[in-house]
């Protein structure tokens, strides 16, 4: 991911949104904690983070499902796959976008990878958003209570990790999970179609990923949850986590 601008507008952002980091819960059971010093960041992470804010995720290495090289402590970066070598281009020219879409998602059964599809002009309108408000908190309902996720949205690509883990690891966290968005039927099927790899299946089930994917989708695309993203990108300040949980109705435990 390149670095982010040095100017003294956007460093400021970046500064009150290191902060606003330590604000977000990483769980519900944290929720009556904000205030303690539960959510401070040590010195450690303080400087593993003091460049950029959530960090240059880039790091983590080109996206995809293919497990190449070693990274980091434990992890393998994951490699681009391209759509050609998933299914067959030409053929897929000949299919209506409904059999496409359909093909695609019976051949992601039961593989491992999660298969999505969604039109081209949404998939523009996310580009253009993203663009401009790369990162998110996501609050991941589990049971009676939630864990909260870290995403980025920097298309081709969506990743998502464990704000507890970036919060402990800073800029060498591990994705639990990434998606990528492929263009090639866009301009004449008005179809773009969406492979998600889970990189920890000890971290994600299959639902959750692709209920990650979907509301990610629509935090950006529904222009009032799109607020949310706006204000914490941009006014981190003025952001509060309990507007997420209501804007996805979940309680405040």
């Amino acid at each position: 991911m390149q670095r982010l601008s040095s100017g003294i507008r956007r460093t400021s952002v970046f500064s009150s949104l290191r902060n606003l980091l330590d604000e977000v819960p990483t769980s519900s059971c944290l929720l009556r904690k904000r205030s303690l010093a539960t959510f401070s960041l040590g010195q450690k992470l303080q400087n593993q983070t003091r460049e950029a804010i959530p960090g240059d995720f880039l790091k983590w290495g080109s996206l995809g499902f293919c497990r190449t090289s070693s990274f980091a402590t434990g992890f393998t970066p994951l490699q681009l796959k391209p759509l050609e070598n998933i299914l067959d281009i030409e053929r897929g020219k000949t299919k209506s976008p409904e059999d496409l879409v359909s093909i695609w998602d019976d051949y992601h059964l039961g593989r491992g990878h999660i298969g999505l599809s969604m039109k081209a002009k949404l998939y523009r309108l996310l580009q253009q958003r993203a663009a401009d408000c790369r990162y998110f908190v996501i609050p991941l309902w589990r049971g009676s209570g939630y864990t909260t996720m870290f995403a980025q949205v920097q298309l081709p690509h969506m990743l998502f990790t464990g704000l507890e883990d970036y919060k402990a690891r800073g800029t060498q966290a591990s994705p639990y999970f990434a998606a990528t968005f492929y263009t090639e039927f866009a301009e004449s099927k008005d179809l773009v179609l969406i492979r998600g790899d889970i990189v920890f299946t000890s971290k994600l089930s299959d639902d959750e990923a692709k209920w990650l994917v979907e509301t990610t989708q629509s935090l950006y695309l529904n222009d009032t949850r799109y607020k949310l993203v706006e204000r914490f990108n941009k006014e981190p300040r003025n952001f509060e986590f309990k507007d997420v949980l209501q804007a996805l109705d979940m309680p405040a435990l």
